[in-house]
C-alpha cells in the first residue's frame, strides 16, 4: 500500500475516533464571560461556579498559598507606572491575582522596600501566582465555550 493510502487509512481512523467520543458541553455565552471574571476575582471560583470543585479548589488553594506566601516573604506589591518596563510588567502579573491584589493594595500590603533576597523571592511568588490566576481563568473560560471538558 502507498503511503497516501496509509495517511488516507489513518485519517479515517482519526474520525471514527473522534466519533465515538462524547460530545463536548454545549457553549454558554453568559457562563463563558461570567466565569472567567469570577475566576479573576476569586481564585478557583470560575471552575467552581461550573462544577469543577477538585479543580477549582485546588486552584484556589494554590493561587492564595503563593501569594500569602510571598506576602509573608515581604514582597513587593507592583502599583501602575509608566517609568519601568519592568514595573509594567510586575503590575500585571500582580493585577493577575484579582481580588488578591486589590484587598492586598487596600490593606497597603507589600509597599515596603526590598531589604532581603527573601523579599524579592516573595515578589516574583506574588506575581507568579498572579500569573497563574490569569491561566486558570482562561481555562474556566475554555470550559465555558466547550472548548474543554
Amino acid at each position: 500500500m502507498s503511503s497516501t493510502g496509509k495517511n488516507l487509512e489513518a485519517a479515517l481512523d482519526r474520525d471514527k475516533a473522534r466519533a465515538a467520543q462524547p460530545p463536548l458541553t454545549a457553549a454558554s455565552p453568559t457562563m463563558a464571560v461570567v466565569a472567567p471574571a469570577v475566576g479573576w476575582l476569586i481564585p478557583g471560583a470560575g471552575h467552581i461556579i461550573q462544577g469543577r470543585w477538585i479543580r477549582g479548589i485546588l486552584l484556589m488553594i494554590s493561587v492564595t498559598c503563593m501569594f500569602v506566601l510571598g506576602l509573608k516573604m515581604q514582597g513587593k506589591i507592583y502599583a501602575f507606572n509608566t517609568g519601568d518596563l519592568l514595573d509594567m510588567l510586575g503590575f500585571i502579573g500582580d493585577l493577575g491575582a484579582g481580588g488578591l491584589y486589590i484587598v492586598s493594595r487596600a490593606l497597603d500590603l507589600g509597599s515596603g522596600a526590598i531589604f532581603r533576597a527573601t523579599a524579592d523571592y516573595g515578589t516574583k511568588f506574588m506575581i507568579v501566582a498572579g500569573l497563574l490566576n490569569v491561566i486558570a481563568s482562561v481555562d474556566a473560560h475554555h470550559i465555558a465555550l466547550g472548548k474543554k471538558r
